[in-house]
């Protein structure tokens, strides 16, 4: 029996589900398989047994996932007691960020955090909202865009961050973005639903927003496709598959052949979480990328996306 073995058996446990512990620990399905049967040959009977597409812990196996809980987190606890010691300085930055955020936010924030700090390493890893919460455990800091959830791990911290406004977007000679039908406040979810419309993928914190929002004006949005990632959605878009939503800083590298529409009565408006475990005893390095985010993000970022357009990319 190895600390390891313990760590991952700690990580089934808490997701009762082996492929989203694996994806936590950034390891293979069958590297943790492997760990949990040499964990059940040491111990000489069955730990967890299957059901349905996830795990049952046998009552060995939750006494067991008792004590990998408390060694996962002295471990975590010994490494943020190793970076204070180091200082802000040095140490290793852990940073999951979903997709609008680590496409369009997060390179200007590490690039600020490593001119200050170019002895940190800074590890990224990215995916939809539900994959960055799936991940927690992993993280120093997580960076979401959908509903945060109510199952987040213990001593996990939630802090409201920046706005974000979400856009339909048509190709250019769509009826939608016709000036003589355009209104200065634009569309309607009504009218934007009575067109086919292109979804990004399930777990996408996008697609949970805009069906909430259709859902609450009472309209039933016809999807034409489901596509994974905001690239995807504004090809699908491009090639007339219907009518696509992502974040308005989706558009500033537009070439022209697409038109974003801010929502009436109100625009779609949405706020980013920053998710952080350990909230109690954050790392000093963790520490001081939650300060660059929460006071200085605004500079650091501003001037490179306008999410607040004439409707034009």
């Amino acid at each position: 029996m190895t600390p390891d073995q313990l760590i991952t058996f700690a990580a089934v446990a808490e997701h009762l589900n082996i492929s989203r512990a694996a994806l936590a620990m950034h390891l293979s399905q069958p590297a943790v398989s492997g760990q949990l049967r040499q964990l059940q040959d040491e111990f000489g009977e069955p730990l967890y047994r299957r059901e349905g597409r996830g795990v049952r812990l046998t009552p060995s196996g939750a006494q067991l996932a008792e004590y990998a809980l408390r060694l996962r987190e002295t471990f975590r606890q010994a490494h943020a007691y190793r970076d204070a010691l180091r200082g802000v300085a040095q140490g290793t930055l852990r940073i999951g960020a979903s997709t609008t955020i680590a496409s369009y936010l997060l390179p200007y924030l590490i690039a600020e955090f490593q001119r200050r700090f170019p002895a940190v390493e800074v590890q990224t890893a990215g995916g939809n909202t539900g994959d960055i919460v799936a991940s927690l455990g992993s993280l120093d800091v997580a960076m979401i865009e959908g509903p945060v959830g109510a199952d987040l791990p213990d001593g996990t911290g939630v802090r409201v961050w920046r706005e974000d406004e979400i856009v339909a977007i048509v190709p250019r000679d769509h009826e939608l973005a016709d000036p003589a039908q355009r209104r200065a406040s634009g569309p309607t979810l009504a009218e934007v639903g009575a067109h086919p419309l292109v979804m990004r993928e399930e777990g996408s914190g996008v697609r949970q927003f805009v069906e909430q929002s259709f859902e609450s004006a009472g309209v039933a949005p016809r999807v034409a496709l489901a596509v994974a990632g905001v690239e995807g959605v504004k090809e699908a878009v491009r090639a007339g598959m219907g009518v696509g939503f992502i974040s308005a800083m989706a558009m500033r590298h537009e070439d022209g052949a697409l038109v974003q529409l801010s929502l009436a009565p109100e625009p779609l408006l949405r706020h980013f979480s920053i998710l952080v475990p350990h909230e109690g005893a954050p790392s000093r390095v963790a520490a001081g990328f939650l300060q660059l985010c929460e006071t200085e993000a605004d500079a650091v970022v501003g001037g490179k996306h306008d999410t607040k357009g004439d409707g034009v990319a």
